[in-house]
Formats: structure tokens, sequence, C-alpha cells
């Protein structure tokens, strides 16, 4: 039945552009930032399990920091052990040398005091952020004996061996945090990220079916000119 009372047609024409329009909103909205779900108006659910794991993963950040500081520290430490038992290896030639007498006994002395002191001077320099890398002294030979500067070694090589094993396992550590961290990133992607390939061909559509819509509102608001002309 035609009416000027109420135009059905257009009516229904406008609620298909308006509902047209607000997913074209919706659509263009994902476009712009990249996100399906960028609040929690989208998807409530989504959007808080998401922002938990992003707050997860940036939490690591602090525990990365620390095993890398940890990390330095004991490079520190084992770059200065390398030094240390170098210094030892020669020492323990000298502290033979001295043990067994002759002329030039003085000036391995004075080369084994030289050396004692590149300890001294490498153990010293041993810290990164102001932490020491050694929680104690191994020190420098007791005496210039062969003994004592094997028992040295066996201390020095003692400490250099827990550094380099908590060493190994800081990088461990390190790259199971950075992994994990990327894995909650991802999965927190995964869940409000847009498909910008998809959504680029439904903006095509969308925007081709709010023209159609346009020229279906602007035929059934012309309804009323037809009907006009029934009585002309």
């Amino acid at each position: 039945m035609a009416s000027i009372n109420t135009n059905y047609g257009a009516m229904v024409a406008a609620q298909s552009f308006a509902m047209t329009s607000r997913e074209l909103d919706k659509v263009q909205n994902r476009v712009t930032t990249g996100l399906k779900v960028s609040s929690a108006k989208d998807n409530g659910a989504i959007w808080a399990i998401a922002n938990t794991q992003k707050a997860n993963a940036k939490a690591l950040d602090s525990t990365i920091n620390n095993l890398q500081r940890r990390q330095s520290i004991a490079d520190v430490g084992l770059a200065a052990g390398e030094t240390v038992m170098a210094a030892l290896t020669e020492m323990k030639a000298l502290a033979a040398a001295i043990q067994a007498g002759g002329g030039s006994v003085a000036a391995y002395q004075a080369d084994f005091t030289a050396l004692s002191g590149e300890i001294t001077a490498a153990y010293t320099a041993a810290t990164f952020d102001g932490t020491a890398a050694f929680a104690s002294n191994p020190g420098a030979p007791a005496s210039q004996t062969v003994t004592a500067v094997q028992t040295s070694i066996d201390a020095w090589a003692s400490a250099l061996q827990t550094i380099g094993t908590n060493a190994k396992s800081y990088e461990r550590q390190i790259a199971f945090n950075s992994k994990l961290q990327d894995a909650l990133e991802a999965g927190a992607g995964n869940l409000v990220d847009a498909d910008l390939a998809k959504e680029s061909a439904r903006l095509q559509a969308l925007q081709t079916k709010q023209q159609l819509g346009v020229q279906a509102l602007s035929i059934a608001n012309s309804s009323a000119s037809v009907l006009l002309g029934l009585f002309r």
C-alpha cells in the first residue's frame, strides 16, 4: 500500500544505511589503530586478558635487567680472573726458581712481587656498578713458594668456576625470560590485533554497500513524488 504518512521503504533503507555506517566506523577504527579490540567496549573479557598479559610481559623487563646486571658482574670477574691465572702461572715458575736458589734470586723475587701487585690490581678493579665480582679475596700467594702459589691457583680456580657456572645460568635465564616475554606479547597481540588484510577487504565492501545504501534511500524517498504523479 502506497502512503504519504509512512514511507516504510525509506525507513528500512535508513536503518540499513545506519547499520552499514556503524560497521564501517568499526572497520575504519581497526584499520587506523591496527586493533580489533582497542578498548573494553569492544570486548571486555578479551581486552582484560590482553592487558594482563601485556603487564606481565612488561614486568619481565626488571627481571631481565637484574639478570643482565649479574651477568655483567660475572663477566668482569672472569676477565680479571684471566689476568690473575696468567700471573699465577708465571709466579709458580718464579717460586720454583727462588726455592732452587742461585744468583738471580733477587730478580726472581722482584718479578714475583710485581706479579702479586698485578693480582691485587685486577682483583680490586673487578667491580661493576659498585658490586665486587668476588665475594671474598682469594688473594696473592702468601709466600714465594710453589706450595703457596698452588694454594692460590686452587682458590682462584674454584672462585672462577663458580663465577663461570653462574654466568652460564644467567645467560640461560635471560634467554628464557626474553622468549617468555615475546610469547606473552605475541599472545596478547593474537587476542587484540586486527588482520589488516581482512579488514581492508571489509572496508572496501562496506564502502560499496554504503554507496548502494545512499542510492536505495534516495529511491525510497522518491516514492512520494511518484505517488503525487498519480493525481496529475
